[in-house]
């Protein structure tokens, strides 16, 4: 019986293990050139590091690792929020940040000339505009590969303080 009860205490130890096994190594640089790029831009001032919202993006990135990897949004509203998703598990940082930029590179969705978005259906510029926006001064993100299951791949998790998007408020 003794046995029973320290093995079950240890599983909680295991699955934190296998997490902390399956985080990709990515350094805070990684993160922050890419959205620096892009905040640069738009001559928007460069975000900066922070410990505090890094370590919720890497327990919601492990939350979602859990959870097998499907990207669900956390309920928080302390951060703003971007998640990504690659099914190639050599996907980086850059990669995500591109995801959510690219398609306004060019202006092809927000216009900020009216601060109005014209992406397709299913699509949005909500990404896009919280790595731009011009408030949120400070992000925290977390990479996960995804090996097992059917949703292997990468999962990036940013988030952002102050949050962003707020409703009438153009990003910069």
């Amino acid at each position: 019986m003794a046995w029973l009860s320290s093995s079950s205490r240890l599983a909680p130890l295991c699955l934190l293990l296998l997490v902390a096994a399956s985080l990709a190594v990515a350094t805070p640089e990684d993160y922050l050139n890419p959205h620096n790029v892009a905040r640069g831009n738009v001559e928007v001032p460069a975000v900066v590091w922070n410990d505090t919202v890094a370590a919720f993006a890497e327990e919601y990135a492990a939350d979602l690792y859990a959870g097998g990897c499907h990207l669900q949004p956390s309920s928080t509203e302390d951060y703003g929020e971007n998640l990504y998703f690659n099914s190639d598990q050599s996907s980086t940082a850059a990669d995500a940040v591109a995801s959510w930029v690219s398609p306004t590179l060019d202006g092809d969705w927000y216009h900020h000339d009216t601060n109005t978005c014209t992406a397709p259906a299913g699509e949005s510029c909500g990404h896009y505009t919280q790595v731009v926006w011009y408030n949120s001064t400070d992000i925290g993100c977390a990479t996960v590969v995804c090996e097992t299951g059917d949703n292997t791949g990468v999962v990036v998790a940013c988030n952002y303080w102050p949050p962003g998007n707020i409703p009438g408020e153009s990003p910069y």
